[in-house]
């Protein structure tokens, strides 16, 4: 962060929206468009051609403070509202996230890089959420409980946590923000988020959108700026009851030491290192599309990425030789080119990063079958590539992989493939491809995840559980344990005798 007054020659692209009130590099606090109070601000730059889109205010550790007063001010009267109240607000807030789709999407292109087509997708799966909680907002049921002490009545009702903290990626900037901030606002919470500083366009359009449909200030809160200083700041404070944070595991450990001392609730969904598995009775065809979608959407940079493949030997050769070929036809280019399948990594750490898995896969007696390389679009564009015959003892099938790279390896028996998928301390998805009903249900009991996809890549959305297992987070988002996530059960005891 810098203090920086000059403004950026404004990106040709914005001139496609057509409603230029989106755009805002302003932080929003208190229903107030709010600059530092210091002068700061911070580059927002397109990975594709690493042209400033947009310079946005770096709050300091104060205006944090002040965007929890708002937040714990407008609480009371938040959770006061009637459920049917909240709902009408989040219904319109859907409504216009919608109706704004292709601004946003091209928000998020320029930002984020990834395809326009996967940037309408995600504006779509973001709205899905607000569309969900909207309903739920009305569900929040209280239930009865069955007396053991005579004269007494006896009811369980949930109330809302308080204010929550909100922490969310680059990768998916607005459906991360959505499926934790509808949740809580549903049961009745305020909240104060802080997003990616590489991605903070796509919240602060959404925090434009929410004033526009009725929320109240202080109820929504985007605070913009050095992720240590405002992410501490918001662990220390003990008016924030829960934080739900999206990201690496190891940044969730940290998280998660901060908050020990005031006790709050955590929502974490954090590294995935998905395993997919083929066995030698799928058919090929289908086994090679689910392998492209589970590995290349959002240039790989994805926690539910398929990173390690594992084929069954059967199938192996004729597996890798089918799959090389359909990644060799993905075109690789900015995302607003609308035939593009894959676009930049976010920034040189990722493409370094790919680089040494590839390097250290070959070493270690991988083959190289497709690319491997930087890509010539541009300097943060990564080849398609695909490895094959990689040992379990290679970087990329032990750390999680953020980039287009696809490592495989065979295996024989389906004991032996359990034992390797399982053998990581992430656990969030595991895809399996089988059409054998009976593996099936050996497999969705066996692999230690939190989310089994068999036969297909899309499984998540707003009515599912989503999360992991062991260190690939705490809780779940999404369906009605996502707006629980948010309550707090109060008991209620009455003498009527």
């Amino acid at each position: 962060m810098s203090a920086h007054f000059a403004r950026p020659h404004r990106h040709d692209a914005f001139d496609r929206l057509s409603d230029r009130r989106l755009l805002r590099e302003l932080a929003y606090v208190d229903g107030h468009w709010t600059a530092s109070e210091a002068g700061r601000t911070f580059e927002v730059r397109d990975p594709a051609s690493g042209d400033a889109v947009a310079w946005v205010a770096a709050l300091d550790a104060g205006q944090t403070t002040a965007a929890v007063d708002a937040a714990a001010k407008a609480f009371p009267k938040w959770k006061a509202l009637l459920p049917q109240q909240r709902s009408a607000i989040l219904r319109k807030w859907f409504e216009l996230i919608v109706a704004s789709r292709e601004d946003l999407a091209l928000l998020m292109t320029l930002e984020q890089g990834k395809p326009l087509a996967e940037s309408r997708g995600e504006i779509d799966y973001a709205a899905s959420f607000i569309e969900w909680y909207a309903e739920e907002a009305k569900r929040l049921n209280a239930e009865s409980v069955t007396s053991h002490l005579p004269g007494a009545e006896m009811m369980v009702r949930r109330e809302p946590l308080g204010v929550v903290g909100v922490v969310t990626p680059w990768n998916f900037p607005s459906a991360m923000l959505t499926r934790k901030a509808a949740a809580a606002l549903a049961a009745g919470c305020t909240i104060v988020a802080h997003p990616s500083s590489e991605t903070p366009l796509s919240a602060l359009a959404l925090a434009e959108l929410g004033e526009r449909a009725g929320l109240p200030a202080g109820v929504f809160n985007i605070v913009t700026g050095d992720a240590a200083t405002i992410v501490g700041r918001i662990c220390e404070d003990a008016r924030v009851r829960a934080l739900s944070f999206t990201g690496s595991t190891e940044i969730g450990r940290l998280i998660a030491a901060q908050c020990a001392p005031t006790m709050k609730r955590l929502v974490m969904e954090l590294g995935g290192h998905a395993p997919l598995i083929v066995f030698d009775d799928a058919d090929l065809d289908r086994a090679v599309k689910i392998a492209i979608d589970a590995k290349f959407a959002t240039s790989g940079q994805d926690c539910l990425a398929a990173n390690r493949i594992y084929v069954q030997r059967g199938i192996y050769n004729a597996f890798c030789e089918a799959y090389a070929e359909r990644i060799a036809m993905l075109k690789v280019g900015h995302g607003l080119m609308e035939d593009a399948d894959l676009g930049p990594l976010m920034h040189e750490r990722a493409v370094v990063k790919v680089e040494e898995q590839v390097a250290d896969a070959i070493e270690r007696g991988a083959r190289l079958v497709t690319g491997g390389k930087r890509h010539p679009a541009g300097k943060l564009f990564f080849q398609p590539t695909l490895l094959a015959d990689v040992g379990d003892d290679a970087l990329i099938m032990r750390e999680e992989t953020f980039g287009p790279v696809a490592a495989v390896t065979p295996f024989d028996t389906e004991a032996e493939v359990i034992t390797r998928a399982n053998d990581t301390e992430y656990g969030l998805v595991a895809y399996v491809v089988t059409e054998n009903g009976a593996r099936q249900l050996r497999m969705g009991r066996a692999l230690d995840y939190g989310m089994v996809a068999i036969n297909r890549v899309k499984i998540t959305g707003a009515p599912i559980p989503f999360g992991g297992v062991k260190q690939s987070g705490i809780g779940r988002e999404g369906s009605r344990h996502g707006i629980e996530a948010f309550t707090e059960l109060k008991y209620l005891c009455l003498d009527a005798a």
